[in-house]
Parts: structure tokens; sequence; C-alpha cells
């Protein structure tokens, strides 16, 4: 077998990089509906042709490294068609509307989206969540922004903000143990550290959606009172709706499988949709059946296909629009897209082939830590996935750091700086796919207003580049 150049290393990411950018403009939105899933898997045959044809990579080493994989995402592809059940049955059980309802009453507008900022920071912290943030709350403030008229990529922008901010800080969060159990470090010597770089970057983010929350258009032509009139006159609202969120964030606390939570979070919602929305039901089901056949048919529909309520207001019908389940169909055929894709890319060599090139670079502080973010974005790009461009550069700089006295907390809060948080931003990554469904926006549209994701790997070089508490590993 041959080892493959620098070179013809990056033709395939190339490729694939060319083909997302002809296809944007054409489709824009739409892209992952199709366009981007032909676009990995055209770059999926350009690697394997050149893996089995030139490398001499047999096609069973190649599949065997896809179903590897796949084995790895298995997991979140159920938890992401959860997100969908839990979505629909919150929306239409009235628990969605009633967040939207309290939270337009009580948060100024002014201050909305900074607001959204820290809740959704808080929420993230405490459940080390980003997935699940943006589907309960996320959704509920994402909604309700639009409803004020602020622009939905800057309410995007801030609720990913936030909910990256507990999924990197957060003791609780799989990428946080991750990191640390990489680099080989202690978890809280991991979290205790990443505060360096972390607080710049979350105080600029939040100051930067402060300022601009004074500016951004809200209101505009739509009545906000004529708003609260029509939620409920279509749901009832009422804050006993609310436990079950707290229920939610109850069983994560108590570190109940995702998996479970989320479905059992949306049975739940189903439970509270029968009994306190029938006229919701009775909307969805079919006018011809039985209560009890009626009930169980819009149970079925909520959690698994598209509903549409008419309220008689254009903004709330696009808004209380929900595709269950099967509205993540796009999403999961992405996944096993990218799956395709960073399966090949590994398993032929490529991503090791492009690593080592950026270790040769290194001769500084600097230079490592920038080679190492580096790696973390590209592995991002090239293999779509957040944990193998936390898992892959922590174990090929791991020595690097060793050889170089640094303590092991630099290197695993380096792979948090960029491997965690510019996961979301890249627009076939899983993490950006899921945000993107589960929000209703492109990852190109909300991307430059992820002032925290994109701060955080700045933040990180300028730390670098200054020496500011490079730790040793004779360092206390």
């Amino acid at each position: 077998m041959k080892r493959p150049s620098f070179l013809l290393s990056l033709l395939p990411l190339l490729f694939l990089i060319g083909l997302i950018t002809i296809t944007v403009p054409l489709f824009g939105d739409d892209i992952t509906a199709g366009p981007a899933q032909i676009a990995l898997l055209s770059a999926s045959l350009i690697a394997a042709l050149i893996s089995i044809f030139y490398l001499k990579r047999p096609w069973k080493q190649l599949e065997a490294n896809i179903m590897d994989h796949l084995s790895q995402t298995g997991s979140a592809i159920f938890i992401l068609l959860m997100i969908g059940a839990l979505t629909g049955s919150w929306m239409m059980s009235g628990i969605v509307p009633t967040m939207i309802y309290y939270g337009l009453k009580l948060i100024n507008p002014n201050i909305f989206l900074f607001t959204i900022f820290i809740l959704s920071s808080i929420a993230s912290l405490v459940t080390g969540s980003s997935w699940t943030t943006v589907a309960t709350i996320g959704i509920a403030m994402f909604t309700a922004g639009k409803i004020l008229d602020i622009p939905a990529p800057w309410l995007a922008g801030a609720i990913i903000s936030g909910a990256y901010f507990g999924d990197k800080l957060s003791p609780l969060s799989d990428t946080t143990n991750l990191a640390a159990t990489v680099a080989g470090t202690n978890l809280y010597t991991h979290v205790k550290y990443m505060t360096i770089t972390t607080t710049p970057a979350y105080v600029l983010a939040g100051i930067i959606y402060f300022v601009a929350g004074f500016f951004l258009s809200k209101g505009g032509n739509i009545h906000i009172d004529q708003q609260y009139i029509d939620l409920k006159n279509t749901f009832h609202i009422s804050p006993f709706l609310l436990l079950i969120p707290c229920v939610t964030g109850y069983m994560i606390f108590k570190k109940i499988p995702p998996f479970i939570t989320i479905f059992l979070s949306a049975l739940m919602g189903i439970a509270v949709a029968c009994l306190f929305q029938p006229q919701i039901c009775a909307q969805i089901s079919n006018e011809s059946l039985s209560k009890a056949a009626s009930y169980l048919y819009a149970s079925f529909k909520i959690l698994s296909s598209e509903c549409i309520i008419i309220t008689g207001n254009e903004l709330l019908d696009s808004l209380c629009k929900t595709g269950g389940m099967s509205g993540m169909t796009n999403t999961v055929w992405l996944i096993l897209c990218v799956v395709s894709f960073g399966g090949i890319m590994e398993a032929s060599g490529m991503i090791t082939r492009i690593t080592e090139e950026l270790l040769k670079r290194v001769k500084t502080t600097f230079s490592l830590i920038s080679s190492t973010i580096a790696s973390c974005i590209f592995c991002n790009i090239a293999l779509s996935d957040q944990y193998m461009s936390i898992l892959l550069p922590g174990k090929m700089f791991q020595k690097a750091y060793q050889e170089k006295g640094y303590a092991p907390e630099l290197l695993s809060r380096t792979l948090e700086d960029s491997g965690t948080v510019v996961s979301v931003l890249v627009p076939w990554n899983t993490c950006a796919v899921v945000q993107s469904s589960v929000l209703g926006i492109s990852t190109l549209a909300y991307l430059p207003y992820c002032f925290f994701n994109i701060l955080s790997p700045i933040v990180s070089l300028f730390v670098a580049a200054i020496g500011y508490k490079i730790r040793f590993s004779h360092s206390k």
C-alpha cells in the first residue's frame, strides 16, 4: 500500500469544497435536501478511487472504516429522530407556545438577544448538551424572537453561541470529558484551565449581543399584543405546562441516557397535548374517528409526521408547523453521506498525512497551538464529526506537547477551543446539520453571528501569541 502525498490528500477535500461552493448559490437553504449529499458522495467516490487504484487500499478496508464510523454515529442518529419527535410534541402540546408567551411578557425586547444567549448558556452548562438546549429552550426563544421581528440569523447565532458555551465548559458534556481523556488530564483541571480562553470569548460575545439588541429591528409591523391574543386563542397557555421542561432537566441532571430522556419528554408532551390541547388534536386527527382513536391518531402524527395548525395568523401558522421524526430525514441522509466521506478519508491515510504536514511546521508555542487548532478545524471539515475533530488531533499532537514539556491541559483546552465550537459552523458537519434542521435556518446564514464560536479559537491564538499562562508539565 502506498502512502498518500500531501497534495493528493487535499484533492478530495478541495473537490468537496468546490462542489459545495457551486451548489450553495444555486440551492440556497435547500442545499441539505439533496445537493450537499450528492457533493459528499461525489467526494467520497474521488477519495475511494484514489485509495483503491493508486494507494492500493482494498474496498473492504474502506468499507470497514465507514461501518466503524457509522457505529459511532448511530446513537446520534436515534437521538436526532427523538429530537424531531420532541419538537413536534412540545409545540403541539402548548409547552413551546407557553415558553414563548411568558418569554415575550417577561423579557425586555431590547435585551432579548442578550437574554437568550445567557439562558442558552445556563441550560447547556447544566445539561452539558448543546443539542438538547437548542431543541428545547432554543426553539422556543427562536420562535419568540421571530415574533419580535429580530432577524433569524442573529437569534440562531445567540442561541447556538450559548449552547456551545456549555457544550465546551460543562463537566457533564461529552466533548469536555473526551478532550480531557484524550489529552490525559483531570476533568476539573481541564475545565478550570479553559476559563482563561473561554471567559474573554464569552464576555465579548455577550457584549456584542447586548449592544446589537438595541439596534436590531424589533416589532416592525407586527403587533405583539395580537400575537398574545392569537397564541391564547390557539393554545391553552398555563405555567403548569412548564413542569415538563423541569422534569426533562431533572432527567438530564440524573444522567439518564439522552435517547430515553428525549423520548420520554416527547411522550410527556403528547400526554399534555391530549389533556390540555384537545382542539389541537382535533385539527390534526381524522374527523371520522372516535374520540379515543382521534387522540391516538394525533399522537402518532405529531411524533412522526408534518403537522400544520391553522391559527388565522400567518406568522404563527409558519412558526407552529412541525415535521416530527420525518422532518429529520434529510439530516439523517446527510449524516450517512458524511460518515462515508470521513470513513474513506481516514482509512486511506489522507487525514493523517495532512495532519503530519502541519506537525512539521511546529517550532514555537504559538505554532504548536495554531497547528492544533488548524488540525481540529480541518477534521471538522474533512471528517464532518465533532468527536473525531477532538480525538484524532488529540492523539496526533499528544506526543509533541509531551516532548516540549507542556501540561496536558494545554492540549485539551486547545482541542475544545477549536474542535468543539467550530463543528457547528461547518455546513456538512453533523452538529451544524442538526442545529440547522432544528431551527430551520441554514448554517451559512447563522454562521457570521455565532460570535462565541468564532471568537474562541481567535482568543486561544491570541493567548498563545502573548504567552499568557502557558502551563508546563511541572507547573502547579
